[in-house]
C-alpha cells in the first residue's frame, strides 16, 4: 500500500504563486509514475501534471503549460507542484495521485491523497 498526502494550499491573489508539496509512504518503491490532478466546483477532476519514476519525463495539461513545474525527489518521497501566475480559474481542490503501471501519463491512477484546497481571488 502507498499514502499520500498533499500540503501547500491556500488563498492567494490572481498573479500569485504557491507550492504544493506530496508526500509518498508505505511501498513507495512500487510507483512508476506520479501525478496532480484538481477538482472544481461542479466539474470532473482532470489532470493537471505527471512526472515518471526517475524525474525525468514530465506532461502538462494546455491550461497549466508554461505556468506549473512538477517535480520530484526521490530520496524524500515527495513530488512537489510549483504554481506560478495563478488564475481564479486554477481554484480548485487538488490531488496527489501514484500510478504503479507505465501507461498513460494522463489516466489509471492508483493511490490518492486526501487532496489540498488552492483558491486564487480576482
Amino acid at each position: 500500500q502507498v499514502q499520500l498526502v498533499e500540503s501547500g494550499g491556500g488563498l492567494v491573489q490572481a498573479g500569485a504563486s504557491l507550492r504544493l508539496s506530496c508526500a509518498a509512504s508505505g511501498r513507495t518503491s512500487i510507483i512508476y509514475k506520479m501525478a496532480w490532478f484538481r477538482q472544481a466546483p461542479g466539474k470532473e477532476r482532470e489532470f493537471v501534471a505527471a512526472i515518471s519514476r526517475s524525474g525525468g519525463n514530465t506532461y502538462y495539461a494546455d491550461s497549466v503549460k508554461g505556468r506549473f513545474t512538477i517535480s520530484r525527489d526521490n530520496g524524500k518521497n515527495t513530488v512537489d507542484l510549483q504554481m506560478n501566475s495563478l488564475r481564479p480559474e486554477d481554484t480548485a481542490v487538488f490531488y496527489c495521485a501514484a500510478g504503479l503501471r507505465r501507461n498513460s501519463w494522463y489516466a489509471d491512477y492508483d493511490y490518492w491523497g486526501q487532496g489540498t484546497q488552492v483558491t486564487v481571488s480576482s
